[in-house]
């Protein structure tokens, strides 16, 4: 079964690239040359060079290798689909264009005139005047859908390129604070207005590195929250290549705490919890600790059950006090419906990037109960943020990322 599956995905995977091809390198071009050749070099390079990335970050390889490797692999495959898309969305408007030039052409061409009976030619030197050349704003059907495709063509790149580039541009200049007001029925009065700092997916690697870890700090500080927590996705990589990047996180102003996505589980999740306790973060490994007004619990992610370290909600939650309002860390939102069984309060959750590139929005939508945003499952509410960083490209198309200040209101204020 996987056999088949992976020969299907590679067979549309060809097809897909091909018909990118022909649509922006050889329907554009009057014959073979060194334009369709490039074409496909850049096609099939930049493939190769994604493939390479993904396999490098999942397989360890040298960390030198995986940077030189992430950022044209990951910025083609951004890319790649956008120019698919953009071309795919071309074949509306080419028929459209070939009737516009149509109509305009027959508008333009000369009218039909009687021809007159030639007089006869005295004897003597023949002098022929030069024929009028035709009107140039008339095109001939081969070079009319050449013009077409080049139209069609150029605009797709130019719409890929762009959103790329923008997408890319709101991805390194760091996270935007969103505010969501969550009101508790158990929180007492003396904790109305508790602001927490949720930061999920910073996803630190061979493209996002120390800098883009101090934006995500310096702005997590200037909210000046009362507790943070970082819900997981924190890095793709071992401690040994990322150490140094997440170092700025023993800068962070209010007591954090973390817990495990599942790219800790490709990463070393041991050693990271260890270094994040190292930098002064409190990690949760399916505990609770007991603040002044609420519980706040942390569970492991589903992925660290094939290590047998997986998320367990009785130990997390099975014996506390039901009276008190709880608050529950959780990387992914699938994970509301045990919390649900539990008696969680809130849960605050990651995982889902949003969707990150539009329309994966509606793959996340398939997957998550809830893709972004504060929702209600019975008694138990759960906020799911868009997160910090990215992964693979380092690129977000209807789906900024964020941190968000959740503020707790008590119902008794």
């Amino acid at each position: 079964m996987v056999i088949v599956f992976a020969v299907l995905a590679l067979a549309v995977l060809v097809t897909a690239n091909w018909y990118l091809w022909r649509r922006l390198f050889r329907d554009t071009t009057s014959g073979p040359g060194w334009v369709r050749r490039t074409g496909a070099v850049v096609v099939a390079g930049g493939w190769l060079l994604a493939i390479g990335a993904l396999v490098g970050e999942r397989t360890g390889a040298p960390f030198w290798l995986q940077q030189v490797l992430a950022w044209p692999g990951f910025l083609w495959l951004a890319l790649s689909i956008y120019l698919l898309l953009g071309v795919v969305a071309g074949e509306a408007v080419r028929p459209l264009l070939r009737r516009f030039l149509e109509r305009r052409d027959r508008r333009n061409a000369p009218a039909a005139v009687a021809v007159p009976q030639p007089e006869p030619v005295p004897a003597g030197p023949v002098h022929e005047e030069p024929a009028e050349p035709a009107s140039p704003r008339l095109i001939a059907a081969p070079s009319r859908r050449l013009f077409v495709s080049r139209v069609v063509g150029g605009a797709a790149a130019a719409a890929a390129v762009g959103t790329v580039g923008y997408g890319t541009y709101g991805v390194l200049r760091g996270p935007r604070v969103k505010r969501v007001t969550v009101p508790l029925a158990k929180l007492p009065r003396a904790a109305h207005g508790f602001r927490i700092a949720v930061v999920s997916d910073i996803h630190l690697g061979p493209v996002l590195g120390r800098g883009f870890a101090q934006t995500v700090v310096d702005t997590i500080n200037s909210t000046q929250p009362d507790l943070i927590a970082v819900v997981g996705d924190l890095v793709d990589g071992s401690v040994k290549d990322l150490g140094p990047a997440a170092a700025p996180l023993a800068q962070l102003k209010a007591p954090a705490y973390f817990v495990t996505g599942n790219h800790e589980y490709f990463s070393g999740a041991e050693q990271w919890v260890e270094e994040v306790r190292r930098l002064g973060l409190l990690p949760l490994e399916n505990a609770r600790t007991e603040l002044p007004w609420f519980d706040l619990a942390g569970v492991n992610d589903i992925a660290g059950e094939s290590e047998g370290q997986g998320p367990d909600f009785a130990k997390a939650l099975g014996d506390r006090d039901t009276t008190r309002a709880c608050v529950l860390l959780a990387h992914q939102p699938v994970q509301i419906h045990d919390a649900v069984d539990h008696g969680v309060d809130l849960q605050l959750s990651g995982h889902t990037h949003g969707g990150q590139l539009w329309p994966g929005n509606f793959l996340a939508e398939a997957a998550n109960p809830t893709v972004a945003g504060l929702d209600r499952y019975g008694d138990t509410q759960l906020y799911v943020s868009r997160g910090a960083g990215a992964w693979g490209p380092p690129t977000r198309v209807g789906a900024p990322s964020d941190i968000t200040v959740v503020e707790l209101a008590s119902r008794q204020a």
